[in-house]
């Protein structure tokens, strides 16, 4: 099948961008190396991809001068914020900001080097596996080494921050 969406005449991404904003997805901050700093940014575009081997991915824009700094690490850590850390959302999402991101942040390092934030809901550390390009975005693909979650070592970890229709906000389950 060739039809191709995008190349439609009448293709609205404007409305494509609100429908699938109506998917709530969880926030995180992608970190890693570069020339010896912590570098990261925020990416909602992040998915358990298999089991066996433990693999995830996420997908930076292809003109991201973040994910261009962290590349040649060959690893990354995937922060999943919780409903206490929608400042570090916003602060790692602004473009032009990418030196000062992680000033005042409080993180330690992961296996890999690569930041953990402190207060996150969990941590992923990876090696990555491959990168393909897919559009306007890459997709990596990371092999998980190491992981956690309960940044207060209580058996409770934090509550996620979700990012819904253009908004952020906590989750509560009902059940």
């Amino acid at each position: 099948m060739s039809d191709r969406t995008d190349d439609s005449p009448g293709f609205d991404a404007g409305h494509f961008r609100t429908v699938l904003g109506h998917f709530p997805t969880g926030v995180t901050i992608v970190s890693g190396m570069s020339d010896g700093k912590p570098v990261g940014f925020t990416i909602g575009s992040f998915t358990s991809v298999s089991l066996d081997p433990p693999l995830v991915g996420f997908l930076p824009q292809l003109d991201s001068a973040t994910w261009e700094a962290m590349a040649g690490a060959g690893s990354f850590c995937v922060n999943i914020l919780s409903d206490q850390q929608s400042d570090l959302c916003w602060k790692f999402a602004k473009s032009g900001t990418e030196d000062t991101r992680f000033d005042g942040v409080e993180w330690h390092p992961a296996p890999s080097g690569s930041p953990i934030i402190n207060r996150a809901v969990a941590w992923i550390d990876c090696t990555v596996e491959s990168v393909h390009t897919m559009g306007d975005h890459y997709f990596v693909l990371g092999r998980v080494g190491a992981l956690d979650a309960d940044a207060d070592h209580d058996g409770r970890p934090p509550q996620p921050l979700v990012f819904f229709k253009g908004q952020i906000g906590g989750f509560d389950s009902e059940g």
